[in-house]
This record gives structure tokens, C-alpha cells and sequence, in this order.
């Protein structure tokens, strides 16, 4: 059972029976009346947000039956997606909604981090950082130079990302999942 003094950014919590993550948290102390932590929350199931507001020192949430497993993950077929626990080399299968926009990252033997609700697979955590292969953008001019803009580059698995202009084709790139930003070229590869 978790106080709302507990409460943090990426704390997992349930309500009325459902799954969510605090995504922003906020405790304000107005001037008259009691305290209160005003949140917004993610649905780890559907992906909804909504925002909702706690008494504090009152009100309390539970807490869910959530499960991580490592699997790898090993194709797409048209009903969703396809992977495989580490340990007991199991397969399981993930429907597009529950996977999200973390497709855009999923290239072959990737491991992952694959969340069960109570024994049931309802989400993916990517890893950080990601290295995709660029595999169309437009050519660099002569003098581009890392402090320079950035350009749009098409990844091997569909996403599109800004990079900076002196990156070229089939260099392969490192990306931070969270923010689908470029973070540096991958050198000896």
C-alpha cells in the first residue's frame, strides 16, 4: 500500500483494479484547506492518461502485481508481435496496441524487458539506447560540421530521426528510446 508520500515520477501503482505508472506528480499545499498530490497517470494496459488528485496523507493506492521478464524479441506478423523468454525459451505474443510506438525501435534479437500483469504479458520497456542503421537520408554538403543543423534520416526499421548534417547513409547511429533523439555515431562497427 503505497502513501502519498511514496508517490514519485515512474512509481507503478493500482486503481480500482488496473495498472498505472505516475508519468508527473505534483504536491500542493494551499494556503487554506488540506493538502493535496495532483498526478497524471498512465494506464500500463491501454496506454490512457488521465490526471487525478490524491488527499494528502489520506488517500492511499495499491500496489500491482507486476512481473519484468528479459525476452528477445523475434518477428512481426499482421496480429502483433512475436518474442521469446530467455530462460524457459517461451514465446509469447504482444498485440500491436500493447506494443505501442515501441515498434519503431524492435529490429531482430533485441532484448528487451517485457512487463506481466498479474501473469499476463500487457507491455514492453525498451532498452535506453538503441543502434539502428541509417538507410536513406540526403547527402552532406562539404563543410557540414557537428555544431551544425540537423537533417531528417530514415532508420531500418521505418522510424524517421533528426540527425546531424555530416551523417550519412548505412552508418550506424545510437538512439535514446526515450526521447527518439540521435545520441552519437557508433565508430568500429
Amino acid at each position: 500500500m503505497y502513501q502519498t508520500t511514496d508517490f514519485r515520477k515512474g512509481l507503478n501503482i493500482e486503481l480500482e483494479g488496473k495498472p498505472f505508472v505516475i508519468v508527473h506528480f505534483q504536491h500542493v499545499n494551499p494556503g487554506k484547506g488540506s493538502a493535496f498530490v495532483r498526478t497524471k497517470l498512465k494506464n500500463l494496459e491501454t496506454g490512457q492518461v488521465l490526471e487525478r488528485t490524491f488527499k494528502a496523507g489520506v488517500d492511499t493506492a495499491d500496489e500491482p502485481d507486476l512481473d519484468e521478464k528479459e525476452m528477445e524479441y523475434m518477428y512481426d506478423d499482421p496480429d502483433g508481435f512475436n518474442f521469446m523468454d530467455q530462460q524457459s525459451y517461451e514465446t509469447i505474443h504482444l498485440t500491436t496496441e500493447q506494443v505501442g510506438d515501441s515498434k519503431d525501435f524492435l529490429q531482430e534479437g533485441i532484448r528487451l524487458n517485457v512487463l506481466y500483469y498479474k501473469s499476463r504479458p500487457i507491455s514492453i520497456e525498451l532498452p535506453n539506447f538503441v543502434e539502428l542503421r541509417i538507410c536513406q537520408t540526403d547527402p552532406g554538403l562539404k563543410g557540414d560540421t557537428a555544431s551544425g543543423g540537423m537533417k531528417k534520416a530514415v532508420m531500418e526499421t521505418g522510424v524517421q530521426i533528426n540527425v546531424p548534417l555530416f551523417i550519412k547513409n548505412e552508418e550506424l547511429i545510437k538512439i535514446d528510446t526515450r526521447t527518439r533523439e540521435y545520441v552519437e555515431r557508433v565508430k568500429g562497427k
